[in-house]
């Protein structure tokens, strides 16, 4: 017997699409989705600590720091101990790094037109109502 609610089809149905959503284009990229983020983050924010990209994308300080040597090992990525504080390390894109970076941009912009065809203004408009109205409502409830 299926007593699905509503409720769980919604969030169900949500975080599936959800998971697809971040998943998807570094799959179809054939990347990881942490190393795509990582390059992204570092070309829109510019040379950014360890400790900030492991705040941003959720991620442990380990995995950070292996992604981070896997990426400067590939010449993509640059460390350096942060000058004014030597407990922290920065990291920043190479030259080849900010062209990598550049086209998953340009790609991912690209793959989000993809997946939006069919899909009306309107339909977009409500979404996203919906879902700052669930952010809000999120935020309401930790204060």
């Amino acid at each position: 017997m299926d007593d699905e609610t509503a409720e769980d089809a919604f969030f169900r149905l949500f975080g599936e699409a959800a998971t697809q959503l971040r998943q998807g284009f570094a799959r179809s990229i054939g990347m990881g989705a942490q190393r795509v983020q990582i390059l992204v983050r570092l070309h829109r924010n510019g040379e950014t600590s360890h400790s900030e990209l492991r705040q941003g994308l959720g991620v442990d300080g380990a995995s950070i720091t292996r992604l981070v040597k896997e990426l400067e090992h590939e010449a993509l990525v640059r460390r350096r101990v942060d000058p004014t504080d030597n407990r922290y390390t920065l990291a920043s894109l190479t030259p080849a790094g900010a062209r990598l970076a550049a086209e998953l941009r340009r790609r991912h912009q690209a793959y989000q037109e993809r997946l939006l065809e069919g899909v009306s203004t309107q339909d977009q408009d409500r979404v996203l109502q919906t879902l700052r109205r669930l952010r809000d409502n999120v935020i309401e409830g930790d204060t």
